[in-house]
């Protein structure tokens, strides 16, 4: 995902960095702390690994998510929250917060 030279408010920015099936669940899993892909993989059911990698770059070139590559073999990299990262996952929280009153409210079922 190429971020746009323009934009016209605020929240476009902010929703074309965490737009998408995953990222949303891929932020949730990084506020838990740092994770190799192998590791979000498993905690991510249904997500492939050419799609985790594709929004783990998309988050990265945004300045949301990080790596770091540890020396030695077999290479280990751990994906984590940038403080940009964590603030955009205040927001995530929120939504989250609302969808669980709206599936109470309207009795809709995991």
């Amino acid at each position: 995902m190429k971020m746009r030279e323009e934009y016209t408010c605020p929240l476009e920015l902010t929703h074309d960095m965490i737009k998408g099936k995953w990222k949303p669940v891929i932020l949730w899993q990084l506020s838990k702390g740092p994770a190799s892909l192998s590791a979000l993989k498993k905690e991510i059911a249904g997500i492939s690994q050419k799609m985790l990698l594709q929004h783990l770059n998309e988050l990265q070139s945004c300045g949301v998510v990080e790596k770091k590559t540890f020396e030695g073999y077999p290479l280990k990299v751990e994906y984590f929250l940038t403080p940009r990262g964590h603030k955009i996952f205040g927001a995530v929280t929120i939504m989250q917060e609302v969808g669980i009153e709206i599936m109470r409210e309207d009795k809709i079922t995991k």
